[in-house]
């Protein structure tokens, strides 16, 4: 290499470097409310658990989610609030997990109430609470507002929708969504947390359990399912599902 090149090649590190490290900071796509630490603590009791250094990490990871994804009414009017607990969503499941980014997610759609298969608002078979989008809404994520807040209002709940669909994107963040998050679970793991997700799902259907009925229909659903009850009611979990409490804080590395 010439002596030019080699002035040239370090003029170049160096402009990625000052590039690098004084490289602006996205701002979020819609400005924060001045307020949002305290709903987050009246709402999110994650959030209000956490000491002052772990309250400064999740806020500036809710700042950063909110720079990377839109949140969008589909016929509801989208408040502070809304964007506040989807924020928290976001974040609960991914808190221990340092540099996490949902690559897979552009846009929240917010529905005001329940919806379809089709997406549909009206008509008997609005089932649908919130859903990972796919095909032409890939990287997308619908949830219903009024099912959403229901998961933060009720202190005594171990369902929270908007977390169940921010888990999803976890499991999916592999490339499969089939209830084992590879890149975040050791390979030695895997086989185990399998069995414990088919062991879950059959105590379901026995009526052995406390958990939700609808994690008993998939692995998909059990691991979504479980992992609300885990951060929503995390003591109670831990003391009924002590071997699920285990693997999920080996997921999550909140043990």
């Amino acid at each position: 290499m010439t002596v030019a090149l080699q002035i040239l090649f370090a003029l170049f590190i160096i402009i990625l470097l000052i590039l690098f490290v004084f490289r602006p900071k996205r701002k979020p796509l819609f400005e924060l409310p001045a307020n949002y630490p305290d709903l987050l603590a009246d709402y999110v009791p994650f959030y209000a658990a956490l000491d002052e250094d772990s309250k400064k990490r999740f806020e500036d990871r809710f700042a950063r989610f909110h720079a990377a994804v839109r949140i969008t009414g589909a016929n509801a009017e989208v408040e502070d609030l809304d964007r506040v607990l989807i924020g928290a969503a976001a974040i609960i499941p991914v808190f221990y997990i340092p540099d996490w980014d949902y690559v897979n997610l552009r846009e929240v759609l917010l529905y005001p109430g329940r919806f379809n298969l089709d997406f549909e608002q009206g008509g008997p078979d609005r089932t649908v609470s919130g859903m990972v989008g796919n095909q032409h809404l890939e990287g997308v994520l619908l949830l219903s507002k009024w099912e959403m807040r229901q998961g933060f209002i009720n202190p005594h709940s171990n369902r929270n929708v908007a977390v169940h669909e921010f888990v999803h994107l976890v499991d999916k963040m592999d490339g499969t969504l089939d209830g084992v998050p590879q890149i975040l679970l050791e390979r030695k793991y895997m086989d185990r947390w399998k069995a414990l997700l088919e062991a879950t799902a059959n105590s379901i259907r026995n009526g052995e359990s406390d958990i939700d009925a609808y994690g008993a229909t998939s692995p998909v659903e059990c691991f979504a399912v479980v992992s609300e009850y885990y951060f929503n009611q995390p003591e109670l979990f831990k003391e009924r599902h002590p071997e699920l409490a285990e693997g999920l804080g080996r997921i999550y590395r909140s043990r």
